[in-house]
């Protein structure tokens, strides 16, 4: 098997389990570069040892994190597995402790600093990021359809771990999304004149909804300011705003407003745990907001919020 061969294969099979888009790209990666470092023409040569001694060249020559060794392993074992069918039980591989973090977090008066130095479109995603506590990616495929102003709230559509949850739409943007909401709807109609308008969709959701993929709620809500190709299928849609145009304008807004701490994306979700939490909210409703599988990550942020502190007073302040 080829290199293209086996990179299609692989392809073939992350589409066949429906997989993210993110994780394909991730997986091809590591299987295309573990060919080239052991310079293997045909992918039948691999055998274990082979992903020791890459796993060990990434680790110590590359000094990569212990999460990028994960994510290397889990995307070469998948291809050993459901490709190459060559059992991986006797691999052996020291993986590096992966550190407990607590993250940054920002003070209420902090997020909304950064977020009024924003340009307006994305001055409403971190609005959302902040107010309602979703990662960059699930407010960027939010659609029309998944915003309930009557009930404050956000459906988010297959969050990470291909969860659906409800999370909160923060009141004090109603207007503003409403008025944004109306522009991007005259980008919609524009688009349907000129012969376009299909939503970009997974292709399961495009085959079961083909003859309503054209209706406005299932546009995004913070759409792209060109057409593209879908990756998937090839139509031309209008698909979202690329996570890395809003990176840069948010490192701009902290720079411009000199907060000195590491700010991206995820730290508005991070602060938006930390606050809900100290305003006195359950731990398990919190959970479920945030789409967490298990509780213990979503206690990191009682250490964050100080509550395990409570009532303590440092011997120095006596």
């Amino acid at each position: 098997m080829s290199e293209s061969g086996f990179i299609e294969a692989i392809r073939n099979a992350i589409r066949v389990r429906h997989y993210s888009y993110q994780t394909e790209k991730s997986y091809l990666y590591w299987n295309r570069y573990i060919i080239r470092f052991h310079q293997i023409s045909h992918a039948r040569e691999l055998d274990v040892n082979h992903i020791e001694r890459f796993l060990t060249y990434i680790a110590v020559n590359r000094q990569v994190s212990s999460s990028t060794q994960q994510q290397a392993l889990c995307a070469i074992v998948f291809a050993f597995k459901h490709v190459l069918n060559i059992d991986t039980q006797a691999l052996d591989f020291a993986y590096a402790k992966q550190p407990v973090r607590i993250p940054q977090v920002l003070t209420e008066d902090e997020a909304m600093t950064i977020i009024s130095a924003l340009p307006a479109k994305y001055k409403l995603i971190a609005s959302i990021l902040f107010g309602g506590g979703l990662r960059l990616n699930e407010a960027l495929r939010l659609r029309v359809k998944d915003v309930d102003f009557t009930n404050n709230s956000l459906f988010v559509f297959r969050g990470k771990g291909k969860k659906d949850r409800i999370t909160i739409l923060p009141k004090g943007i109603h207007a503003r999304l409403k008025e944004h909401l109306e522009r991007v709807k005259l980008i919609h109609q524009c688009d349907l004149s000129e012969g376009y308008g299909l939503a970009s969709l997974p292709p399961a959701l495009l085959k079961k909804y083909q003859h309503s993929a054209k209706q406005w709620y299932w546009q995004y809500i913070f759409p792209a300011s060109s057409l593209c190709a879908h990756t998937i299928d090839g139509y031309v849609c209008r698909h979202h705003i690329h996570p890395t145009a809003f990176s840069r304008a948010l490192r701009a807004s902290v720079k411009s407003v000199g907060i000195e701490k590491r700010v991206t994306a995820h730290t508005f979700r991070h602060s938006f745990a930390t606050s809900v939490l100290k305003s006195g909210a359950d731990i398990r409703t919190l959970q479920e907001m945030l789409g967490h599988k298990d509780i213990k990550t979503t206690q990191i942020y009682t250490h964050v919020a100080g509550i395990h502190q409570s009532g303590i007073v440092s011997p120095f302040d006596k």
